[in-house]
């Protein structure tokens, strides 16, 4: 026992000893207790390897998996607290690491099931969980998941990537769910912080999830093409890593791990990828198409394999997004015998048949054969077209309404409200249509005495819901009506009514329908809650509230949880007395930024607008609030137009606008920094830079953050190119730059007495955040901003790699400095990270930059992505000789160009490529190209080729090497000679010749080569 005295954290293991009289408490305690075995706390499983395996295998095990995920991973990821009272981050020891191989372990027995993890984890706990398997799993650090070759990772490396971004996908899915705001309790002050942090992460990293969606989905469609069985980490590989055996390649070899078979896999992904699809039609119409073949191939793979024990997916919300696509895609051929009744239906609908579908309800009354779910979204569908203007449909919905509650009635279901509030004052027209329902819907099939005394039912009920007696009789009087109901029923039915009738005063005005039926209010409630979500007119959201006030004394804003306000109007807007109106203008001001998020401008306008109208006449902050917002608005709108590809210039008056918000002075107004954020990237993006340099005063400069980095870009720009002297604005933004991306560093001695290195995440001291920073850029457009910012993070990645052999080439490097004073301060993985999404998000924005192509292929290049490299390399020279119809220009090919697009053919072994990419050079390189041609294992086609040397010296070369090789007998040498000898008799390639013929020959066969090598690697 004494071997295992040590410390974990505040823990301390302890012979097991105690005093009499402590034993005398225990046993008191446990006589007077049932024998409930204690709980396992966390550090016990630290303690005793074999622990968590036996604590996994039993059954209702407590805690359970995902809360023991939960506890490993609170306890790794706490912060620490130095000497100096300072928080510091969470450190990188032995411990914290046994906690997260912990978490891992729990979720390899759980066998990476997302829908386990997803219902018991929180979205920052399951990414800090999959970003860890993505680290043990070795996966390339600083690489987007879009750049990896999944079939050459490690089988176990792949299947990580897959997994992370199957949950990315799937988190995008659910968050786009309407979610139920839960009721504030009396949480203590701590536990609302804890919250909202919680939110703000979520939100942050659904924000970066939602940016990289597009890479996601092209890394699972990418996993599809791979025809092989996949490995996924098991507690075994997991313990190998733990105990250091990676280093003999156990846990990297093509077995390791749990199997996971090709099928298998496709499944799933091809389940994960539907939904997303299916979820981004709504913006995109042809994505259903997408989602429904998606499906339609899981479908497939679920019927071919023999088991499914691998396979998560929900069966019935496969089948209901199968017949959702095959709807909202029209791909039902009327023709086909497998079309279900619901595709014919819908096939109706499109086809505007509303009769025939009237007919196809009255029919299955009968058959039963239709759901219930699928008849009611049928109706909603049809009420939806009524309330966006369609009023030749009110009676189609009356008609499907009577149908759905005909056959309600049929299964013993109480009919709906809808049908209910149907009955106040039907016409004779909607009476006679209802009892024709009733009767075809007992003709169709002999009827079970169970369906007859139910429609009796709904006869006797139907008479008892009448006010009008001359309505009463007419049913009463009906063939089904008399063949239902005995004699003496019919009689006391009858004297009820006319007994009724005697009390009721069937000339009084009416009530409003949501008071006919008390019982019934709360659904009244719901579907006025449900229009107010839906609507997007400033005057029916108006009507709505007042109705629902006054028929619940509470606040509405909180309907819909993606209904949000800005933080900083909340309080404001919450202080408006009249709930009424407090509702009125979160909700309005709420539908109007969803609608601009969508860029659905035009309502947005309208909501916003009525917004101004409503506070103008009571509040002149929130007055001001809604003028800043619409100001952003139209930023937001023209902005769009531009990104489209509009060249129009804003108008005056919103340059106007946009400096006057930069220049306010209103101190009690709450103000959005996005706000101003986007107001100077707008002035950068149309260029009014005389206004950033010149006009704007000193004080917003000094107090607004986003204003001087704009007044510093706008006055780099205007310096560009200029002379030595002209760079001290160039010489400012280079040290504003360089603060954001420093880390703050500070000294710490260590128990042996020497000095450690502790590195905080990010330095305080930069005018931003690190993130607000990229935020920011990624809303820049103008090509010279951007230029100058990608040619300003090249020579600061160039200066902390300190490689001078791999350098990043970009456009006005000269006017940076060379150096820095202070180098450890600088964040090198920030630099990398950003240099990358600068120059990637720049050519989103235009493809077809020469410099910035270049850029991009030398940052494949410094980072041994050869392939991505020469293809980028290729599109700078075609995007300036139109796809090498012309020379390409020598600054753009120069002699470092060509040798790292030669060292990159020949990382990949394309030896010949490299050949003849050697005669490129201003001086061919002889040596070069001879080496590669000695090599005999080249991965490119070789001698399809060596129509493009047409350096007679490289071609005796290769010739005397296939002889030298004994290649004699081969049609390849036969193929050379009479080569060789075409070349050396042709005039073009003469060295007699004059100079310029001698080029024009060589140009043409640079030209067919490198439009060849085009197809290979674009």
């Amino acid at each position: 026992m004494a071997t295992r005295r040590r410390r974990m954290g505040c823990v301390r293991i302890v012979p097991n000893t105690m005093s009499a009289e402590a034993a005398d408490r225990v046993a008191a305690v446990t006589s007077s207790q049932p024998s409930t075995p204690l709980q396992i706390s966390w550090f016990e499983f630290l303690l005793d390897n074999s622990l968590l395996e036996k604590h996994l295998q039993k059954t209702g095990a407590d805690p359970s998996p995902v809360q023991l995920i939960v506890q490993f991973l609170e306890q790794a990821s706490k912060p620490s607290v130095n000497e100096q009272n300072q928080v510091q981050p969470p450190a990188d020891n032995r411990r914290n690491r046994t906690l997260k191989l912990l978490a891992l372990k729990v979720a390899a027995h759980m066998e990476w099931d997302l829908d386990s993890l997803e219902k018991g984890l929180t979205i920052p706990v399951l990414n800090m969980l999959l970003n860890e398997l993505l680290c043990v799993s070795k996966v390339p650090a600083g690489m987007k998941h879009v750049d990896l070759d999944l079939a050459t990772l490690p089988p176990t490396t792949a299947m990580a990537v897959i997994i992370y971004n199957r949950w990315a996908i799937r988190t995008i899915v659910l968050s786009s769910f309407p979610e139920k705001l839960t009721k504030p309790g009396p949480h203590q002050m701590n536990m609302l912080n804890l919250v909202q942090q919680e939110k703000e992460m979520t939100e942050n990293i659904l924000a970066v999830l939602k940016e990289q969606a597009n890479d996601s989905i092209s890394v699972l469609q990418r996993a599809l093409q791979l025809k092989k069985d996949f490995y996924v980490h098991t507690l075994r590989t997991l313990d190998l890593l733990g105990a250091d055996a990676a280093a003999n390649g156990e846990t990297e070899s093509s077995t390791a791990g749990l199997r996971i078979s090709a099928d298998q896999l496709h499944c799933q992904v091809c389940y994960d990828l539907g939904g997303v699809f299916f979820q981004q039609g709504c913006m995109d119409q042809t994505a259903y198409k997408k989602a429904q073949d998606h499906f339609r191939h899981t479908k497939e793979l679920l019927k071919k394999l023999d088991q499914t024990v691998h396979v998560h997916l929900d069966e019935k919300r496969l089948n209901g997004y199968w017949n959702a696509c095959k709807a909202l895609a029209g791909d039902c051929d009327p023709s086909d015998t497998q079309m279900t009744q619901c595709d014919q239906i819908n096939n109706l609908i499109r086809a505007c048949d509303y009769q025939a579908v009237v007919e196809a309800f009255i029919k299955d009354n009968s058959s039963q054969s239709l759901q219930n779910h699928f008849r009611r979204s049928i109706l909603r569908e049809l009420q939806y077209k009524v309330q966006q203007g369609d009023s030749g449909l009110d009676e189609v919905c009356h008609k499907v309404c009577v149908c759905n509650a005909v056959r309600d009635a049929l299964e013993g279901e109480v009919p709906s409200v809808g049908f209910q509030q149907l009955l106040l004052r039907p016409s004779r027209r909607t009476l006679d249509f209802m009892l024709e329902v009733c009767t075809r819907s007992l003709e169709q099939r002999p009827p079970s005495e169970r369906s007859r005394s139910n429609m009796a039912d709904f006869l006797r009920t139907l008479c008892e819901s009448l006010e009008d007696l001359s309505q009463v009789f007419v049913v009463t009087s009906h063939k089904l009506f008399l063949e239902l109901l005995k004699e003496e029923e019919r009689k006391m039915l009858l004297e009820q009514m006319k007994k009724r009738s005697a009390t009721i005063n069937l000339s009084a005005k009416p009530l409003p329908s949501f008071y006919d039926i008390p019982a019934s209010a709360s659904v009244n409630i719901g579907q006025l809650e449900q229009q107010l979500i839906l609507s997007l007119d400033p005057r029916r959201v108006r009507q709505i509230l007042i109705e629902l006030h006054g028929m619940a004394e509470r606040s509405f804003w909180r309907v819909n949880s993606k209904w949000e306000v800005p933080a900083e109007y909340i309080v404001v807007i919450l202080g408006i007395k009249d709930n009424l109106t407090k509702d009125l203008v979160y909700i309005l001001m709420a539908k109007g930024l969803l609608s601009i998020s969508v860029k659905d401008f035009a309502h947005a306008r309208l909501l916003f607008s009525a917004c101004l109208e409503l506070v103008t006449e009571f509040s002149p902050k929130l007055r001001q609030v809604m003028l800043n917002e619409m100001l952003l608005l139209e930023v937001r709108a023209h902005e769009a137009m531009a990104a489209e590809g509009s060249k129009e210039r804003p108008p005056p008056d919103l340059v106007s606008r946009v400096r006057g918000y930069l220049e306010m002075r209103v101190h009690d107004v709450p103000l959005r920094q996005v706000i101003g954020e986007e107001c100077v990237a707008f002035m950068l993006n149309w260029r009014e830079n005389d206004y950033l340099t010149l006009q704007v005063p000193p004080s917003l400069v000094m107090n607004n953050p986003f204003i001087k980095l704009g007044q510093l870009l706008a006055s780099t720009c205007k310096e560009l190119p200029g002379p030595k002297e002209s760079r001290r604005t160039a010489k400012e933004l280079w040290d504003v730059v360089v603060q954001i991306c420093s880390v703050s560093v500070q000294h710490k001695r260590s128990s042996d007495g020497r000095l450690g290195l502790i590195k905080h995440r990010e330095s305080t001291l930069g005018i931003m955040q690190r993130n607000k920073f990229i935020t920011f850029i990624k809303k820049l457009r103008e090509p010279l901003v951007l230029t100058t910012l990608i040619s300003l993070f090249v020579r600061l990645h160039s200066i902390v790699r300190d490689d001078i052999v791999n350098e990043v080439t970009a456009e006005h490097l000269s006017i940076w400095p060379s150096s820095l004073p202070n180098l450890q301060a600088v964040d090198v993985e920030a630099v990398a990270v950003t240099v990358r999404e600068l120059v990637s998000f720049a050519l989103s924005l235009n493809p077809h930059n020469q410099s910035w192509l270049g850029t991009q292929a030398d940052i494949y290049f410094v980072t041994n992505q050869y392939c991505a490299a020469l293809n980028f390399y290729l599109q700078a020279g075609a995007v300036c000789s139109d796809f090498f119809t012309k020379p390409v220009p020598p600054d753009v090919y120069t002699d470092q160009v060509l040798k790292r697009m030669i060292k990159c053919c020949s990382m990949l072994n394309c030896h010949t490529q490299v050949a003849v990419l050697c005669q490129f050079l201003r001086e061919v390189d002889y040596m070069t190209a001879f080496k590669a041609l000695q090599e005999q294992n080249s991965h490119d086609a070789m001698d399809s080729f060596y129509d493009y040397i047409w350096d007679v010296t490289i071609l005796e070369y290769l010739t005397h090497i296939h002889h030298k090789r004994g290649e004699t007998e081969k049609r390849q040498v036969a193929f050379l000679l009479r080569v060789q000898m075409k070349a050396i008799g042709q005039t073009e390639l003469n060295s007699s010749n004059p100079e310029e013929v001698l080029q024009l020959a060589a140009q043409k066969r640079k030209k067919r080569f490198l439009q060849a090598m085009s197809k290979l690697y674009f």
